[in-house]
């Protein structure tokens, strides 16, 4: 077992009942990825989760007003920070800065559920689309805002985003930088459930805790299927199903829910 946690900077961690949440904590710049620690966070927290074996489900949520609101617009004014430099210099302080979290979050073995509290603005709509499941509060909302700025998502937020919702629509949004509220997102897809805001993380935990009972070495050979399965010809995909079916066949837990189940059958 795994539970020594990392240590963060601009977010906390808890884990409870197989369980992990990540919470962004810097309220008072909304949670703003650049020109705090978080991206960092992030990532040393995708690292630990890979190697946590008592960690099944990965919930991110933020905390404050914003789930977060992607870059910091000063930085962006002032050319500062993530921003300054000639094309080559904010083009390799992306590679070494942001872009490290989609890479990372995308390589999370468990699934991830984002519990989007506020608002999720341009890396921040694109943090909560590198989840699997997204649960909305009533008071959030999102916008995939970075042309409204002159910019590009340059954290590859749109790769994830039509995977998500499809080109379309994910086109729409992201050429319009429109804001939409909870309940267009619901319809769009963009997110599973709406709940009233002091219901978030009840519901959120709701899903968790379910996937968090299912056997956990199984659990994330799914989850790599689930990836996998877009990009793989059929017959390469069932190739690596079968290898999968026999890593879980000869997994002790495998065993011990065919014994639940047969027990629970004699009743």
């Amino acid at each position: 077992m795994n539970t020594r946690l990392p240590e963060l900077v601009d977010a906390t961690l808890a884990l409870d009942n197989r369980v992990a949440t990540l919470t962004l904590n810097r309220h008072d710049v909304r949670n703003a990825l650049t020109g705090t620690a978080l991206v960092d966070d992030i990532v040393a927290t995708a690292e630990w989760v890979n190697a946590a074996s008592d960690v099944s489900v990965l919930v991110i949520t933020g905390a404050g007003s914003a789930f977060c609101a992607g870059g910091n617009v000063k930085d962006m004014a002032e050319r500062g920070g993530d921003f300054a430099g000639d094309v080559a210099e904010v083009a390799e302080r992306y590679r070494r800065g942001i872009q490290r979290m989609p890479l990372a979050l995308s390589q999370v073995e468990v699934p991830i559920i984002a519990a989007v509290n506020g608002a999720a603005i341009g890396a921040g709509f694109d943090l909560a689309n590198m989840a699997d499941i997204r649960v909305a509060s009533s008071n959030a909302t999102f916008g995939e805002t970075f042309l409204n700025l002159g910019i590009i998502p340059g954290d590859g937020g749109v790769w994830f985003m039509q995977r998500q919702i499809g080109y379309q629509r994910a086109f729409e949004l992201t050429l319009s930088g429109r804001i939409i509220n909870a309940e267009e997102a619901l319809t769009y897809g963009v997110v599973l459930e709406v709940v009233a805001p002091d219901a978030l993380m009840t519901a959120a935990m709701s899903h968790a805790t379910r996937i968090a009972a299912q056997p956990p070495k199984a659990t994330r050979l799914t989850k790599r299927l689930m990836k996998m399965a877009p990009d793989m010809e059929l017959k390469a995909f069932l190739d690596v199903c079968a290898v999968f079916q026999g890593m879980c066949h000869n997994e002790p837990e495998h065993l011990e829910a065919v014994e639940r189940l047969l027990a629970r059958m004699k009743k």
